[in-house]
């Protein structure tokens, strides 16, 4: 899908790739939403999968909040656990399993490789902790198509503020509107979109039709849809009339 007017084509450099890590480079969803499930039921809060998909993108502390707003629990329940430590004790499971069972996402080291054989620097910009990013990256075995990465929790806001992409691209010294994007959740999309890159969004089939997804530049159904004719669209981009 491309937005764009036709009227002068203008030539876009792009000097780098960025992308997001859950769900897009990993197939981690399933353990986070199967932690999740685990950890909110210590509490009393029964969780079905297709609830899980409600949170997707978020940060794991703001997913937990979420559900304390939604249906809040007792401080007997709890038995001591603060919002904070449920949050830990689902992301600790996540690095367990991840480390164990995950597998990359159809398409995702190829098209790191794409960028990597024309040069053009590669780097991920994660919500998730540089804890977790580096088991991602060694479970993927990707360190070397990775120029760097970045986690939103060393910035002042996580997503969808714009931060971590912002953060990214000075690490990179590259420009923000000389980046390619690849988001597939809706607040991974509007941080990349409100720090001005240029975006590709990867939403998962339970999404792939939902309206937040349209401000991306390009919307495809996996990174296997990607190839060099969607890259020269991307390149290629027409001037509003």
């Amino acid at each position: 899908m491309i937005n764009w007017c036709k009227t002068n084509t203008l030539r876009i450099l792009i000097d780098a790739a960025i992308f997001d890590m859950d769900g897009l480079l990993v197939d981690s969803e399933p353990h986070w939403r199967a932690m999740e499930q685990v950890v909110f039921a210590t509490v009393g809060l029964h969780l079905t999968d297709d609830e899980c998909k409600q949170t997707t993108g978020m940060p794991i502390l703001e997913v937990v909040r979420y559900w304390f707003a939604k249906a809040p629990w007792s401080e007997e329940a709890a038995a001591g656990q603060t919002l904070e430590s449920l949050a830990d004790a689902i992301t600790d499971g996540v690095h367990d399993r991840i480390a164990r069972l995950a597998e990359p996402m159809p398409g995702a080291i190829e098209t790191l490789q794409f960028f990597v054989s024309r040069g053009i620097p590669t780097a991920i910009a994660s919500a998730s902790p540089m804890s977790l990013i580096e088991v991602v990256v060694n479970r993927l075995g990707i360190r070397d198509l990775l120029t760097l990465w970045h986690s939103a929790t060393l910035e002042a806001r996580n997503k969808p503020a714009p931060d971590v992409y912002l953060g990214t691209a000075r690490k990179l010294h590259v420009s923000p509107e000389n980046c390619v994007t690849f988001e597939d959740s809706g607040s991974g999309l509007k941080s990349a979109h409100s720090a001005g890159m240029h975006t590709v969004a990867v939403p998962a089939a339970f999404e792939y039709s939902d309206p937040k997804f349209t401000m991306a530049d390009v919307i495809i159904p996996s990174l296997t849809a990607f190839t060099v004719d969607t890259f020269s669209l991307l390149q290629t981009k027409d001037q509003y009339s």
